[in-house]
């Protein structure tokens, strides 16, 4: 149940990708057959995920992941005295970007949140300068699963003439994406989190906007991305978006939300001391966030990974920081509850009886953790 830090490749994407191993494994820039035979695959996948961002082919860029991608949006498009606007949520992607960039001479302006973890628009308008260039905010968040307005702060961008970049890694074939409807430039998304392989990744660029590459060699991806394409990979997103479409058209996505929904009412039914984190504001339909109070969630984690059930506190990426989530900091939750917080995240391979497992494991984990804790004891004998 930690979906939001990778996915298993879904069998259909594996078959999909196997002949491109052995067999039509050639370089899609050859011009002999086998080449062609490649970029075929390559540009068929590329209209797979563009219907995914209901967007042109020709404005879909193949890139590592959604790293590559958050970085060549953010370094591709701003220069030495150029202001821009995040918010404190953002993915490390993002965050340490933007602080590689103000040691560059950019200046960046960081907006709050408010206590569901929502960037609210006006905060955005108010952050605006004579000099921004660049708006970047995610449209899902990591941790919490909160979606963000995207569509109110794509408008702002647009009355401003500013680019907008928009994280979509996680909200990736689990909402709708209309890069029309949001008005962003820029649309960042990783295969790693949809059930496409690791290590590839896709970046939306508006038809016009001006996008400097991060690595120069040959003409590839039209000149926005240098290096020969990871053939498989490509063939795997493009096959995983062509699922995710189905899943999102004929409601299958429904299913996994149904699940979530009952996993939280289990935790809230038979666990006293817990809570949502990010209550009240819309949310993809795979995440839960829940503070689980007088534990520490690593040792929780660690628990639970002993009876066979994966969870996180968190981006897998920040795994073992001493720190709590900034997420969770930003969205002013107590530094008790950050630390005592868990990330459920289910994906297409979860079942009803994943979900029966965690709750038949979950109480009993908890409870021996909290006879551990001198704090809890200590608030319990007081009670009595």
């Amino acid at each position: 149940m930690d979906s939001n830090a990778t996915t298993p490749l879904l069998p259909e994407v594996l078959g999909a990708m196997s002949p491109f191993f052995t067999q039509s494994f050639g370089n899609a820039s050859s011009i002999h057959h086998y080449g062609q035979q490649a970029r075929g695959a390559v540009e068929r996948a590329r209209e797979s995920v563009a219907r995914l961002f209901s967007c042109r082919a020709a404005e879909v860029v193949f890139t590592s992941g959604g790293t590559e991608s958050d970085n060549l949006a953010l370094f591709g498009t701003l220069n030495p005295g150029d202001h821009a606007i995040t918010s404190t949520i953002e993915h490390h992607a993002v965050l340490n970007a933007f602080k590689a960039l103000q040691s560059q001479g950019i200046d960046v302006s960081y907006v709050e949140v408010d206590s569901r973890g929502v960037v609210e628009p006006n905060v955005i308008r108010r952050a605006m300068q004579p000099n921004t260039k660049l708006i970047s905010v995610m449209m899902a968040n990591n941790e919490t699963g909160v979606l963000q307005p995207v569509k109110e702060i794509g408008v702002i961008a647009k009355e401003a003439s500013v680019v907008f970049h928009t994280d979509a890694v996680q909200a990736a074939g689990k909402v709708p994406i209309d890069v029309n409807e949001i008005g962003c430039h820029l649309l960042s998304i990783s295969g790693h989190k949809m059930h496409a392989p690791q290590g590839i990744g896709a970046l939306y660029v508006r038809k016009g906007t001006l996008l400097r590459p991060m690595m120069v060699g040959g003409n590839h991806e039209r000149q926005r991305r240098a290096g020969t394409e990871n053939l498989p990979g490509i063939v795997g997103l493009g096959k995983a978006a062509d699922i995710a479409m189905d899943a999102l058209a004929n409601g299958s996505i429904h299913r996994i939300a149904a699940m979530r929904d009952r996993l939280e009412d289990g935790i809230f039914g038979k666990i006293d001391d817990t809570g949502l984190n990010g209550q009240g504001a819309p949310r993809v339909p795979n995440t839960t966030n829940i503070h689980i109070d007088h534990i520490e969630g690593e040792a929780l984690i660690i628990a639970l990974d002993l009876k066979g059930l994966a969870v996180s506190t968190g981006a897998a990426c920040s795994s073992g920081a001493i720190e709590p989530s900034h997420v969770l900091t930003a969205m002013k939750l107590p530094s008790a509850q950050a630390r005592s917080s868990i990330r459920f995240s289910l994906g297409k391979h979860n079942s009803e009886s994943d979900v029966d497992f965690a709750l038949s494991i979950l109480p009993e984990t908890v409870a021996r953790l909290r006879e551990l804790s001198p704090v809890y004891n200590k608030k319990a004998a007081l009670s009595c």
